[in-house]
């Protein structure tokens, strides 16, 4: 338990401290003259055609989550102290762990991005790479770390991951309608090339820790799609009278050589209505799939159970076999604990993409137009890694050439504050802001809270 109470604390870190590139700048919805609005909503046109900026067209640094940094170190004598210091109160540090802890991204590169007008509307074509990362850490998870056997049972079920990335092509169009005055439609197709993926499902691990003995009871799958990974190999030989035969289990993982993995399609839709003062606006994004490539596929093989006297522990602290003695001795890390089968290679995987509904509301105040109002709501289609947020805004141009807004936002992850600023003259467009305003931060500038973005973005309208 020794080196897997080390991955606790580990993958904590790493899951709260991660900084990632965010998909898109919600804070932008709803801004005049914001070049990418058609990424949120592709029947969003630009009054001027744009070149980006090679890769700082619309470059995003950011990170999203309800696991938190400062719920892992504490300031502890004017030292930084991991949550499972003694001087730390259990009821104390496991009141900042949710029962889900999750942190994630969906990031996205623009490589290369051109709009123009033509063919009775407004086109774009991108050129991009997309990735996502997400894990969810069940409380259990860091109740092991800080607790020992003070609570016999761990019901470390739902610990899930997984981590994807493909590029893409993306052909976008929009017109208005003109049979019906107000609306105006728009569409994206999106050509993929996946880079690899992981799914990692670790769906049950039900840990009961005894003075006299330990059963663990697990159940995980991973697959791998990634061209060169292979499994790593180990033995492991159980000790004690009830530790069973040896058998062989998946260790880690390596990667001979690397290329594309797979192929997909995607496609999104939206539409905008102008109706008197008011703006309704929909949009469905990432309709499709990917179909991945030859994957390794590592599993339990169903439930299995494993028993042991090996480990005894004595309520004496001064024993031999002390829980603190013999706690370091155990070498049952993450690895053992599953005891994952190489169950051969899959010839292909398909899995959805993530997808995205926006819904937008947008009112001009009839008295100054140059001020507007709008309403968001974002929700992501993703599984046990769906979340949904709504985003209030103002949002001004007080001259041509500038233009701003102020957000509010709340949902999944909590409440935060947003702005943008957006400059627009001819040929020269910047923009900068955040959907999430950074906090605190430690000595290191970490920050942390685990909702942050700053967006940054330089093109060239004509």
């Amino acid at each position: 338990m020794k080196t897997f109470k080390r991955l606790i604390i580990l993958t904590s870190l790493v899951a709260a401290a991660q900084t990632v590139s965010a998909q898109h700048t919600y804070s932008g919805y709803f801004l005049d003259n914001y070049t990418y609005r058609y990424e949120m909503n592709p029947a969003f046109g630009n009054t001027n055609g744009f070149v980006s900026m090679p890769a700082l067209g619309n470059m995003n640094i950011g990170f999203r989550g309800n696991l938190h940094l400062n719920s892992i170190l504490y300031n502890i004598d004017g030292k930084t102290s991991l949550f499972t210091n003694p001087k730390i109160g259990v009821a104390e540090a496991m009141s900042k762990f949710s029962d889900k802890n999750r942190i994630g991204t969906t990031e996205k590169i623009d490589i290369l991005s051109v709009g123009f007008k033509g063919i009775g509307g407004y086109n774009t074509v991108s050129i991009g790479a997309t990735a996502s990362l997400n894990a969810i850490l069940p409380k259990a998870f860091f109740s092991l770390a800080k607790e020992g056997i003070s609570n016999k049972t761990y019901d470390i079920r739902n610990l899930n991951a997984q981590a994807s990335a493909y590029v893409s092509l993306a052909l976008n169009h929009s017109h208005d309608i003109k049979q019906v005055p107000g609306l105006r439609v728009g569409a994206s197709l999106k050509f993929l090339l996946g880079v690899g993926n992981l799914d990692m499902k670790l769906h049950e691990a039900d840990l009961t820790l005894g003075k006299d003995a330990w059963t663990a009871k697990t159940n995980a799958d991973i697959y791998a799609s990634i061209t060169g990974f292979k499994y790593d190999m180990s033995t492991y030989t159980p000790e004690g009278s009830n530790g069973g035969t040896p058998r062989d289990y998946v260790s880690g993982g390596k990667i001979d050589n690397f290329g594309l993995n797979g192929a997909g399609f995607g496609i999104d839709l939206g539409a905008e209505y102008k109706w008197r003062d008011f703006r309704f606006s929909f949009a469905a994004l990432d309709l499709g799939f990917m179909a991945w490539g030859k994957t390794q596929w590592a599993s339990t093989d169903g439930i299995q159970t494993i028993n042991t006297d090996a480990y005894t522990f004595s309520t004496d602290g001064s024993a031999d076999n002390a829980f603190k003695n013999e706690f370091k001795n155990l070498k049952d890390d993450a690895a053992k604990l599953y005891q994952l089968k190489d169950m051969g290679e899959k010839n292909s995987y398909t899995k959805a993409l993530a997808a995205t509904l926006n819904f937008g509301v947008n009112y001009e105040l009839p008295y100054y137009r140059k001020l507007h109002f709008g309403l968001m709501n974002s929700t992501r289609i993703d599984g046990d890694f769906s979340w949904t947020q709504f985003r209030l805004s103002a949002n001004i141009a007080p001259v041509k050439c500038l233009s701003a807004d102020i957000n509010m936002e709340a949902g999944t992850f909590g409440v935060g504050f947003g702005w943008l600023l957006n400059l627009h003259t001819k040929g020269f467009n910047l923009f900068l802001g955040m959907d999430r305003t950074l906090g605190k931060v430690s000595k290191q500038f970490v920050p942390l809270n685990s909702n942050g973005c700053v967006n940054f973005g330089l093109n060239f309208p004509f």
